[in-house]
Protein backbone atom coordinates (compact mmCIF):
# COMPACT_ATOMS: atom_id res chain seq x y z
CA UNK A 1 0.00 0.00 0.00
CA UNK A 2 2.56 2.21 1.28
CA UNK A 3 4.17 2.16 -2.22
CA UNK A 4 1.56 2.45 -4.17
CA UNK A 5 0.83 6.04 -2.20
CA UNK A 6 4.43 7.05 -3.15
CA UNK A 7 4.09 6.08 -6.47
CA UNK A 8 0.92 8.54 -7.33
CA UNK A 9 2.17 11.39 -5.26
CA UNK A 10 5.68 11.13 -7.65
CA UNK A 11 3.42 11.30 -10.73
CA UNK A 12 0.75 14.00 -9.11
CA UNK A 13 4.42 16.10 -8.63
CA UNK A 14 5.74 14.95 -12.35
CA UNK A 15 2.19 16.04 -13.50
CA UNK A 16 2.68 19.39 -11.81
CA UNK A 17 6.23 20.31 -12.69
CA UNK A 18 5.03 19.52 -16.18
CA UNK A 19 2.23 21.80 -16.35
CA UNK A 20 4.54 24.45 -14.62
CA UNK A 21 7.32 23.91 -17.24
CA UNK A 22 4.34 24.67 -20.56
CA UNK A 23 3.45 27.28 -18.29
CA UNK A 24 7.07 29.11 -18.30
CA UNK A 25 7.80 28.60 -22.06
CA UNK A 26 4.46 29.92 -22.99
CA UNK A 27 4.94 32.51 -20.98
CA UNK A 28 8.33 32.89 -22.33
CA UNK A 29 7.01 32.70 -26.09
CA UNK A 30 4.61 35.56 -25.68
CA UNK A 31 7.51 38.12 -24.33
CA UNK A 32 9.81 37.44 -26.85
CA UNK A 33 7.84 36.15 -30.30
CA UNK A 34 8.33 38.30 -33.22
CA UNK A 35 6.02 40.94 -33.16
CA UNK A 36 4.29 42.49 -36.30
CA UNK A 37 5.36 45.77 -37.15
CA UNK A 38 3.13 48.57 -37.60
CA UNK A 39 3.85 49.72 -41.76
CA UNK A 40 5.82 46.66 -42.76
CA UNK A 41 5.22 47.46 -46.43
CA UNK A 42 7.09 50.30 -47.96
CA UNK A 43 4.80 51.15 -51.25
CA UNK A 44 4.83 53.59 -53.57
CA UNK A 45 1.45 54.45 -55.49
CA UNK A 46 1.68 57.14 -58.52
CA UNK A 47 -1.57 58.41 -59.91
CA UNK A 48 -1.71 60.11 -63.43
CA UNK A 49 -4.77 62.40 -63.93
CA UNK A 50 -6.65 63.49 -66.79
CA UNK A 51 -4.47 66.80 -67.08
CA UNK A 52 -1.39 64.28 -67.24
CA UNK A 53 -0.18 65.95 -63.96
CA UNK A 54 1.41 63.19 -61.55
CA UNK A 55 1.15 62.51 -57.56
CA UNK A 56 2.84 60.62 -56.01
CA UNK A 57 2.36 58.79 -52.47
CA UNK A 58 4.45 56.77 -50.51
CA UNK A 59 3.42 54.84 -47.45
CA UNK A 60 4.21 52.06 -45.08
CA UNK A 61 1.39 49.67 -44.63
CA UNK A 62 0.18 46.66 -43.50
CA UNK A 63 -2.53 46.19 -46.29
CA UNK A 64 -3.32 43.20 -48.54
CA UNK A 65 -4.59 44.38 -51.05
CA UNK A 66 -4.21 47.67 -52.82
CA UNK A 67 -7.63 49.20 -52.30
CA UNK A 68 -6.63 48.72 -48.08
CA UNK A 69 -3.62 50.98 -49.31
CA UNK A 70 -5.32 53.34 -51.47
CA UNK A 71 -7.67 54.09 -48.49
CA UNK A 72 -4.57 54.70 -46.11
CA UNK A 73 -2.69 56.69 -48.88
CA UNK A 74 -3.08 60.95 -47.68
CA UNK A 75 -4.40 63.05 -49.70
CA UNK A 76 -5.46 59.89 -52.14
CA UNK A 77 -9.48 59.83 -52.86
CA UNK A 78 -11.22 57.60 -55.35
CA UNK A 79 -14.85 55.96 -55.81
CA UNK A 80 -16.32 53.90 -57.90
CA UNK A 81 -19.00 51.39 -58.16
CA UNK A 82 -19.35 48.06 -56.13
CA UNK A 83 -19.92 44.96 -57.73
CA UNK A 84 -19.70 41.42 -57.21
CA UNK A 85 -16.20 41.53 -58.42
CA UNK A 86 -14.95 44.36 -55.97
CA UNK A 87 -14.75 47.93 -56.90
CA UNK A 88 -14.95 49.25 -60.47
CA UNK A 89 -12.99 52.39 -59.78
CA UNK A 90 -14.08 55.51 -62.44
CA UNK A 91 -12.93 58.66 -60.29
CA UNK A 92 -9.51 59.10 -58.69
CA UNK A 93 -8.23 62.28 -57.35
CA UNK A 94 -11.54 64.04 -58.63
CA UNK A 95 -10.59 62.68 -62.19
CA UNK A 96 -13.81 61.27 -63.53
CA UNK A 97 -12.90 58.32 -66.34
CA UNK A 98 -16.31 57.63 -68.13
CA UNK A 99 -15.66 54.65 -70.73
CA UNK A 100 -19.21 55.08 -72.05
CA UNK A 101 -18.95 58.91 -72.82
CA UNK A 102 -15.09 59.08 -74.06
CA UNK A 103 -13.39 55.83 -73.92
CA UNK A 104 -11.60 56.87 -70.58
CA UNK A 105 -10.80 54.26 -67.63
CA UNK A 106 -8.32 53.76 -64.64
CA UNK A 107 -5.56 51.72 -65.73
CA UNK A 108 -3.92 49.97 -62.82
CA UNK A 109 -0.14 48.45 -62.74
CA UNK A 110 2.21 47.13 -60.36
CA UNK A 111 6.03 47.51 -61.02
CA UNK A 112 5.95 48.19 -64.50
CA UNK A 113 3.00 45.59 -65.14
CA UNK A 114 -0.42 45.57 -65.84
CA UNK A 115 -2.15 44.71 -62.80
CA UNK A 116 -4.25 41.24 -63.61
CA UNK A 117 -6.90 41.93 -60.32
CA UNK A 118 -9.15 44.78 -58.87
CA UNK A 119 -8.52 46.54 -56.60
CA UNK A 120 -9.74 44.51 -53.67
CA UNK A 121 -7.73 41.60 -54.64
CA UNK A 122 -4.53 43.17 -56.08
CA UNK A 123 -1.83 41.88 -53.45
CA UNK A 124 0.45 44.58 -51.83
CA UNK A 125 3.89 43.42 -51.14
CA UNK A 126 6.83 45.56 -49.51
CA UNK A 127 8.26 47.47 -52.39
CA UNK A 128 5.69 47.30 -54.36
CA UNK A 129 5.53 50.67 -57.26
CA UNK A 130 1.74 51.00 -58.24
CA UNK A 131 0.77 53.33 -61.29
CA UNK A 132 -2.75 54.54 -61.14
CA UNK A 133 -3.36 56.05 -65.02
CA UNK A 134 -6.03 58.23 -66.53
CA UNK A 135 -6.29 56.31 -69.63
CA UNK A 136 -8.24 56.68 -72.92
CA UNK A 137 -9.59 54.59 -75.55
CA UNK A 138 -8.60 55.77 -79.07
CA UNK A 139 -11.18 53.85 -80.59
CA UNK A 140 -14.13 55.12 -79.14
Amino acid sequence: MESKKGSNRKLIVGAVALVAVVAILAIVYMAFREKPVEGAKAITIEVTGKSGDTEKYELNTDALYLRQAMEEADGLTFSGAESEYGMMVDTVNGDLADYNANGAYWGFYVNGEYCNNGIDTQPVEDGDVFVIVYTTDDAQ
